[in-house]
Formats: structure tokens, sequence, C-alpha cells
């Protein structure tokens, strides 16, 4: 129990610091950020999706964000470009980084104490574990990379 609490402490600060640290660089962003080079990323399909969202819901849509993956910094960001207020936000922040920390704690120990075990009984299997591993990763950003771009179609309709 003291691995998954030092973890989760661990984890727990780091989280406040990158997401605390995301809404900061939001907040001093604010709408000078639409107009800079980053607006492409800004007006990205996630960031219009996630800025909807904080704007409907406001902390517990931070709040929930860390439960997710990918869409938590853009959360962040946009509740600090949109100028959320702080008494909203850190309670947002303090709780969804807590919940964030505890899951990864467990599951990230749970997921290291059962390869470590694995690679010191049956080396062959757990090697074949990783690989596995790395290439449904892989699966997945070449599926969601294929899904996102546009299709030659498409490109061929709107050069027309």
């Amino acid at each position: 129990m003291d691995k998954i609490a030092l973890t989760a402490g661990a984890l727990y600060a780091i989280v406040l610091l990158r997401a605390g640290g995301t809404f900061a660089v939001g907040w001093l962003a604010g709408a000078g950020a639409r107009r800079s080079r980053f607006a492409g990323r800004i007006s990205s399909a996630k960031f219009r999706r996630a800025e909807r969202a904080i704007q409907r819901w406001g902390a517990p849509v931070v709040a929930v964000s860390f439960l997710t993956v990918g869409f938590q910094t853009a959360a962040n960001f946009l509740a600090g470009s949109m100028r959320m207020p702080l008494r909203r936000y850190l309670p947002a922040l303090f709780v969804g980084g807590a919940a964030w920390a505890l899951i990864y704690a467990t599951a990230g120990i749970g997921v290291l104490e059962v390869l470590g075990r694995l690679f010191a009984e049956r080396p062959a299997l757990g090697v074949c574990a990783v690989a596995v591993l790395v290439l449904a990763v892989c699966g997945v950003v070449v599926y969601r990379r294929r899904r996102a771009a546009p299709s030659s179609d498409e490109t061929v309709a709107k050069e027309s």
C-alpha cells in the first residue's frame, strides 16, 4: 500500500503542475492564441469539442477530462484561455488530478508487476506480451490518423 500511496502522491504532484501549467499558458495566451501560429491546433476538432463542452458544463468537464486520453490537455488549455475563474478551476483540478493519479498509480503498478513476473518466469511470453501491446498501440494510432485524414475523394471535391 505504501508503494501505491507514494506513486499516487508523485503522480498527483506531476498532474497538478502539468495541468496547472497548461491552464496558466492558456490563461496567458487568451484570445491572442487564435491569431498566432498555433491557430491551426486550436481550431482542430478536438479543441472545438473541448471548448463547446467547457462553455456548457465548465468545471465538471475539466474534472472528467482527467479520465480521458488526449482531451485533458485541450480542456485545461481552453479553460485557461476562456478565463475560467480559479475558484471554479482549482477544485476541478484537485478532484480530477486525484482521480487520474489514483488510476494510473494502481493500474500502472499492477501492469508493471505483472510484466515483471512474466519476464522473470517466462521471458519469451513477456517479450510477446510487450510486442502485442506495442503493435496494438501502433494500430490504434494508424487507425485514428487514417480516420482523421481526408480521403482522396474529399480532397478532389474540395479542389474542384
